[in-house]
Parts: C-alpha cells; sequence; structure tokens
C-alpha cells in the first residue's frame, strides 16, 4: 500500500466515523446522560465489535483472493458501485437523530454490552468495510499486513472521532437534532459518499 492510497483511505475511514450512524448517537446519549468518563466504556465496547467486523471481513476477503482473482476485481467493482449507492441514499434521508430514544442504562457492564451490540448488531458497518477495504488492497504486496494497516487506521480514526461526539454532545445536542440540520449533514455526507465511490471507479480503469 502506497503512502498516497492509506491518506486517502486516511480521509474515507475519518468520514465515515463522522457520519451520523448508531455509534455516533450511542456515544452522545451515553455522554449527555452519564458523563464523559463512562462515555469512555461505551467508546470501548463499539471499538471491540467494530474489530470482530474487521476479523471476519480480513478473514472473508483473504479467503476470497486464494481462491479467484477474478471475484476479488468484481468485488472491487462492486465495492465502488456501493459507496455510490450509499451516498444516494444517505443524500435522500430527512429526519433527525432523537437522543432521548435510546435507552438509559447505569452500570458500566451494561454501558460496554450496549455499545458493543451497536456495532456487531450493525450490517451497514460490516458490509460498508466488505466494500471498502478491497478498495486499497494491492494484490502482490503481503495481504494480512495491509489488512492489519487498515484495521488499526480504523480503529484509531474511530475512536478520536468518538471523543469528538463525547466532548461536543452537550454543547452541540439541541442543534442536530434539528431536522433541516440532520438533512443537510446527510446531503454532505453523502455527496463525500458519491464523490470517493467515482474516484475509486476512475482509478481502477487505470489499474
Amino acid at each position: 500500500m502506497t503512502l498516497e492510497w492509506w491518506i486517502t483511505y486516511l480521509l474515507t475511514t475519518t468520514l465515515l466515523s463522522l457520519s451520523p450512524g448508531s455509534g455516533a448517537i450511542n456515544t452522545m446519549s451515553t455522554g449527555i446522560s452519564h458523563g464523559y468518563k463512562k462515555t469512555q466504556i461505551a467508546i470501548a465496547g463499539l471499538q471491540s465489535g467494530l474489530a470482530v467486523h474487521i476479523i471476519l471481513v480480513g478473514i472473508g476477503l483473504g479467503a476470497l483472493f486464494s481462491h479467484s482473482t477474478l471475484a476479488f476485481e468484481i468485488l472491487k467493482w462492486a465495492g465502488a458501485a456501493y459507496l455510490i449507492w450509499l451516498g444516494i441514499q444517505q443524500w435522500r434521508t430527512k429526519g433527525a437523530i432523537d437522543l432521548n430514544a435510546v435507552a438509559k442504562v447505569t452500570s458500566k457492564g451494561k454501558v460496554y454490552k450496549r455499545a458493543l451490540l451497536v456495532n456487531l448488531t450493525n450490517p451497514k458497518s460490516i458490509v460498508f468495510l466488505a466494500a471498502l477495504f478491497p478498495q486499497f488492497i494491492l494484490p502482490h504486496q503481503p495481504l494480512i499486513l495491509q489488512y492489519l494497516v487498515l484495521g488499526v487506521t480504523t480503529i484509531t480514526v474511530d475512536i478520536l472521532v468518538m471523543q469528538g461526539y463525547a466532548l461536543l454532545a452537550t454543547r452541540i445536542s439541541r442543534w442536530i437534532k434539528g431536522p433541516r440540520q440532520m438533512q443537510l449533514l446527510n446531503r454532505i455526507f453523502g455527496s463525500v459518499f458519491i464523490a470517493i465511490g467515482v474516484v475509486l471507479a476512475s482509478a481502477r480503469r487505470g489499474i
């Protein structure tokens, strides 16, 4: 993996983490209801779930590549198409984040378990990773090392972003719950997803 491709992946996974989703909702609701310290436990739970998805995707893609180069290339194209589709879906999404709808929990164990399940039961997470990873894998370089770099980068970025959500939760909760503001955020993130998909598909033609 070249430095340029890693930087591109860094920007892409940062966008994924910043995009309002179940993980962000869980972090913000925990921060508002239980404070910053307990939110660290929730963030740890989210990353545990994310790590499981990364491992599953890495094992699955590694096995696929070892058996069929053609299938791996088809998956790359499908991944780029999925990013574009995801961007269109998010651009069209309306509504607001309802922090009050998230159940309140008290014990540290429940905070961790809830966050873990939030990511483990989120199909979009594993599907997104399965679509994204092949775009940045170079077949002629060691696969395990590349998966490790992508996985560590993904988790590190998500930790930093969730820390930001935890710190800003009480300050931006009123603003981000507004339907118009949420629609604007969805359109911004959706447009960038579409752009990334188009760029990756264009770059694929040059390979």
